[in-house]
Order: C-alpha cells, then structure tokens, then sequence
C-alpha cells in the first residue's frame, strides 16, 4: 500500500514509522532484527531502508604502497526491504539516491521494487562523496532528487530510458517521498530558495515530505506554514531522533547541520553520564512528539540509527 494510502486510511490519527540502516558487509540482518521486533507492537504500516552511495577504501599492499579501491560498505537495501516485507508483512521504502548511480542503475532498482512488490521510494540527491567538498553528479546519474522524482514517476508511466514511445496510463506508479529540511537545506542561501526547490520536487511528483531530524518544534511548524503558503499541500512528516549521548551535541550539528535547542543543549551537559543523556532524549522526544500530535501530523517517523530501546520508551508514550 502507497504512503499516501496509509495517511488516508488514518482518518486523522497520527502513525508511527522508523527508520533503518542496512548492517555493513559481512554483518547478518539479525541485529537489525533485534532492533526492529521491539517497536512493532506500534504498528507501523511501512519501514524505511536507507542506502549509501559509493566510498573510497585504502588497502595496504605492502612496502608502504596502498592500493585505492571504491566499494560500498551498507549494500542490500532492497534485500533488506524484501526480507522486512516477508518477516513482518509491512510495507518498506527503499531509499534511492542520485549520488553513486547512474540512470540505468536507478531504472534496474525500480524495476526489482516492482517485481518486490515494493510501492514506495524515497528519492534523495545524496550527499557528498567522502573527502569530497561538494556534490557532484555521477556520470550518467541525476544531479538532483527533482530529476530522480522525473525518471520514477516516468517508468511508473511505462516511460523507460531507452524507449522513445509516449508513456502510457500509470501501470506501475510509485508513491514517492522528498526529503524537506525545517532548517534549510545546508546548501541553499536562505529558507525561501530552499523551499522553491522543494516545491519543485512536489511539482515533479513527489506525494509526500519527510523531514530532517529536528529538535525545536518551532522551527518545524514555521517550515510547514511556510511549504502551504507556498502551495505544497502534500502530506509533510517530521522526522525524530532521540538525543542518546553527549558526543550528539557535536555530531549532529556537524553531519546534519541543525541547531539544538539551549535548553536542551544544557541539560546534556549537566547530565553525569550517557545513561542520563538517554533519559533526557527519552524525555525531551516525548515532549516534542505530543506537541506535534496536537498540530496534527500524519506520521510521526523516527530515525533509530541502529538502535530502539530509546525510540521504545517514546512511543509507548504516544502510541
């Protein structure tokens, strides 16, 4: 069943989703197992798989000489999202990124979704490469998640790279998510060009928005205010993170560059260890989440990173 679908079905009550990263190579599927099985007693109708894209790994040769190699080091996101599908019967949503793949690469992984049975996609440009300033489209690839959203709403069309004839009714139409950042995007000049662009993803095709973690509801309700001012009515989902150790307080505004709230910033702090860190993210999240229920989001997603006891005691809270 399409995203969308689910959010109708709701009629108006909010749902719980998360969010899951595929192991490294050479690491089973069990842990992430173990950390899925917890939280499924709050039903969510649909799991996201995240992807990674290419990066460079060094290999000693020896007499001082390293061999470069390119790799990836979290593939089998769509086995992933097949094996969740089976073991849980719910519905998964692949991420798909620009970054690292060509056009026919992405076409051979929308083709596998359908034979999957998988209805969903997340579209994303992707980040960077590794030791590389800024992002560069791969060549062949799209360079940005507005085109990506163009190419999968066109092969749902039965519109294919290499086939010149008019798309015909949607045979296979994919329900696609953007990725919306209620503190701007960390490349874009101002709040206003980001959702310019993000109004161009939803004009492309995207049916609906998940946003990047954020820890001040404030933020989040004016970057929703400001998407319907501008004409995206799409349903628009808040992505939550519990704050779990001291080091987020440095980590997450490095790789995610958001703020954190002072408040929260200062109990951290003055928390004496990583235990009462937890607590304090438990804490802070539940608080955050109810707020959000009462402004009515549809879906209440959360990035569990590999880990779930914290995300637990949230949503035993709410849901």
């Amino acid at each position: 069943m399409k995203i969308t679908e689910h959010i109708k079905n709701a009629n108006g009550k909010t749902l719980f989703s998360l969010e899951v990263v595929p192991p490294q190579k050479g690491i089973g599927i069990e842990d992430l197992y173990t950390n899925i099985d917890p939280l499924m007693e709050f039903k969510p109708p649909f799991i996201d798989v995240t992807t990674s894209r290419e990066e460079y790994i060094y290999l000693d040769k020896g007499n001082g000489l390293m061999e470069r190699r390119i790799t990836r080091m979290r593939p089998g996101t769509l086995g992933i999202c097949s094996a969740i599908q089976h073991k849980y019967n719910v519905d998964t949503v692949p991420h798909l990124l620009c970054g690292g793949f060509t056009k026919e690469e992405t076409e051979y992984l929308l083709v596998d979704c359908m034979y999957l049975g998988i209805e969903n996609i997340m579209a994303l440009r992707g980040d960077a490469m590794k030791g590389h300033q800024y992002f560069e489209p791969t060549p062949g690839g799209h360079a940005s998640a507005m085109d990506l959203v163009h190419q999968i709403n066109d092969l749902g069309r039965g519109k294919y790279l290499h086939n010149d004839e008019e798309a015909c009714d949607e045979l296979n139409k994919f329900c696609v998510g953007v990725a919306g950042y209620p503190e701007k995007h960390m490349e874009a000049p101002s709040m206003n060009y980001d959702l310019k662009w993000l109004k161009q993803k939803v004009d492309a095709g995207a049916d609906y928005i998940v946003t990047q973690m954020f820890f001040d509801n404030k933020r989040f309700i004016e970057f929703v205010t400001k998407a319907r001012e501008m004409g995206i009515t799409v349903p628009i989902i808040p992505g939550i993170k519990p704050i779990a150790t001291k080091k987020h307080l440095k980590i997450l505004p490095q790789i995610f560059k958001i703020d954190l709230p002072e408040e929260l910033i200062n109990e951290v702090e003055k928390a004496k260890n990583n235990e009462a860190v937890k607590q304090i993210g438990v804490e802070w999240a539940i608080n955050q989440c109810r707020e959000l229920l009462d402004f009515g989001v549809p879906v209440l997603h959360f990035y569990s990173m590999g880990k779930s006891d914290n995300i637990k005691k949230v949503a035993g809270e709410l849901f």
